[in-house]
Order: structure tokens, then C-alpha cells, then sequence
């Protein structure tokens, strides 16, 4: 069984940023400039995704900005795709956004090949299709009151 907790370690956080690099500027081509920014160390929240032998399989973040809570930079290697790991991830963040920012705005820029993921976790794209790091996107929504348990 996968886990995602919030990341507490330096460890922990180079893990996050191993699995990013790996997924993003290695099998994606985006600009490690770009991949990493000045909120990975302050401003933002990460989390470590591991697979049930404790091997760091996924990342994610969010952080407040002034349109709401942004998630970002949800990464899973590609050994551990579609094996629920992006789900724990996604729903160990949601569980702490809705309890810290109640209310809030919740939305991301989804990849076009992860946009059917998040419609089956409660999000909805909201405006038209556009381009960031040479990849096309969508903004999407969170629709509450879908807090994962």
C-alpha cells in the first residue's frame, strides 16, 4: 500500500526533488530552471509518496497564492504509474488544504494526459487549453465538498 505524508525531513524533501527532476526534466524536457523555483524552499508544502516496501515513489506541493491554494509539481515514477500512487498523494493534500484553508479556492494546471485523473478526483477545468514548460495544460478546479477521508 502506498503512503503520502506531508514532508518533515531534509531527506524526505531531496527525495521530493530527486523524483521531480527524474519525472519532469528527464522524461519530460522542461528546464530545470523551471522545475525548480524559490517556493520549493519557502512558501511551499511537499509531500513524499512511498510504495509499501518504503521506496519514495511520488512528490507533490502546494502552496497559497493570492487566486487560492495551488497544487503543484504532482510527479510519480513512471515504475509506480497507475498504481494508485498519484490518488494517495492527491488526497493526503486535498485532507490538509481543506483543513488549513477552509473555503479557499483549491486549483492546479494539469497536464493534458492527467486532466481525466483529476476529473475522477472532483475537479472540473475551468478556461481554455494553454502552454507552460512546452506542455499544454488546463486549469482545474476542485469542486467541494469532496474531502477524500
Amino acid at each position: 500500500m502506498t503512503t503520502a505524508l506531508r514532508i518533515t525531513s531534509p531527506a524526505d524533501l531531496e527525495a521530493a526533488f530527486a523524483i521531480r527532476h527524474k519525472v519532469f526534466v528527464e522524461g519530460q524536457g522542461v528546464p530545470p530552471e523551471k522545475e525548480h523555483d524559490q517556493f520549493d524552499q519557502a512558501g511551499a508544502t511537499h509531500y513524499l509518496a512511498r510504495a509499501a516496501d518504503g521506496t519514495p515513489c511520488g512528490a507533490a506541493r502546494w502552496r497559497p497564492t493570492e487566486n487560492g491554494v495551488k497544487l503543484e509539481r504532482f510527479a510519480v515514477l513512471e515504475a509506480y504509474r497507475n498504481q494508485q500512487v498519484g490518488a494517495a498523494l492527491l488526497h493526503a493534500v486535498l485532507r490538509d488544504v481543506a483543513a488549513e484553508h477552509p473555503g479557499a479556492e483549491v486549483y492546479l494546471h494539469a497536464q493534458l494526459g492527467a486532466v481525466r485523473f483529476y476529473l475522477r478526483h472532483g475537479f472540473e477545468t475551468a478556461g481554455e487549453q494553454f502552454t507552460e514548460a512546452g506542455i499544454e495544460h488546463y486549469k482545474m478546479r476542485w469542486q467541494r465538498p469532496q474531502v477524500p477521508k
